[in-house]
């Protein structure tokens, strides 16, 4: 059975109005849990925010009762996969059966604070792969070494852990890394994708998973959808334009890195940019139709991000009129 998730996007919002909203979303039926956002700069200025995704979970955890995961962090630039071994067994500890790690090979955006080279994506996705290696054998709660292409780890060992490994979700969105993905780690994100892209994407991971000797029918694949409700549809539209610009970019992003960058791209942007990429609708109905066709596809989870400032009234508003109305399976 499919369930419906709210994505506390804190490149956007201050972390202290999500963790009222968050409550919210669970009370109106978001059953899912919440996926959360890990940004060290918003996309944009104007989006204005970019609190610490894990001191904000840490938070979340005790003002909520669902599960919840960052979608994603990057290990190996601004974190050693050590720092997000340490990071996410506390936060399974501490929430046991609750807390999913999602991990992706990063943006530059985020990563090039700390300076260095910044490589090329196939550099990027061997580090992503090789870094959950060093994640998983701390999860074992063994002592660890590791002397690798990327990574070293002299001696270390995790003593507070879950009783059972945080699961290990990848952001994935090319066949080679949902191959890699299928083999090892534990579920897939999907950060939205046409249709005939996402089904090959799942015969890559089906794929992969298979090779490690896994079911993939019982992995959880896990999509992220940006929309723009508001009252009206020019509300919706100018929400989406000035809020989040970068939803309508059909092109890489990975090596941008300054929100002021893209924030002079933007000034482009018009609201029939976003068309097969954002929704934007002042229908409830249409909306319910465009989350239904996910459910349909087979998705896990689903995780609503509503790109306006509106986040409570979007909230009630999906809660009355949209959650009802899906069937979920």
């Amino acid at each position: 059975m499919t369930k419906i998730g709210y994505a506390a996007m804190l490149e956007q919002f201050h972390p202290t109005d999500l963790l009222d909203w968050c409550p919210q979303a669970e009370a109106a039926g978001f059953s899912a849990g919440y996926m959360v956002s890990e940004h060290f700069h918003p996309w944009t200025p104007q989006q204005g925010q970019s609190a610490f995704a894990w001191s904000f979970m840490g938070a979340l955890g005790q003002r909520t009762s669902l599960p919840f995961g960052v979608a994603v962090t990057c290990p190996g630039f601004r974190y050693h996969p050590a720092v997000i071994a340490h990071a996410a067994a506390t936060l399974g500890a501490m929430y046991p059966g609750r807390f999913w790690l999602g991990l992706g090979a990063g943006e530059a955006l985020n990563e090039h604070v700390i300076g260095g080279e910044w490589p090329e994506v196939g550099i990027r996705s061997a580090m992503l792969f090789e870094a959950i290696e060093v994640i998983n054998k701390l999860f074992s709660g063994n002592v660890v070494k590791h002397d690798g292409e990327y990574f070293t780890l002299e001696s270390a060992r995790l003593y507070t852990r879950p009783d059972q490994p945080v699961p290990i979700y990848v952001a994935t969105a090319g066949p080679m890394n949902a191959k890699r993905t299928g083999r090892h780690a534990d579920g897939m994100i999907t950060v939205g994708a046409a249709d005939e892209k996402i089904h090959m994407l799942w015969g890559k991971f089906a794929e992969g998973a298979t090779d490690g000797g896994k079911d993939p029918s019982g992995m959880p694949k896990l999509l992220q959808i940006h929309v723009s409700w508001a009252e009206t549809q020019q509300v919706a539209e100018a929400n989406a334009v000035r809020e989040w610009p970068n939803g309508a970019m059909a092109f890489p992003k990975q090596d941008i890195r300054n929100p002021e960058d893209i924030a002079n791209m933007a000034k482009l942007i018009r609201p029939e940019h976003f068309t097969n990429r954002v929704l934007i609708s002042a229908d409830l109905d249409e909306h319910a139709a465009h989350i239904q066709k996910f459910v349909d596809m087979g998705f896990d989870e689903v995780h609503v991000h509503n790109v306006g400032r509106n986040q409570a009234e979007f909230i009630a508003a999906f809660g009355e009129k949209v959650l009802p109305q899906l069937r979920l399976g």
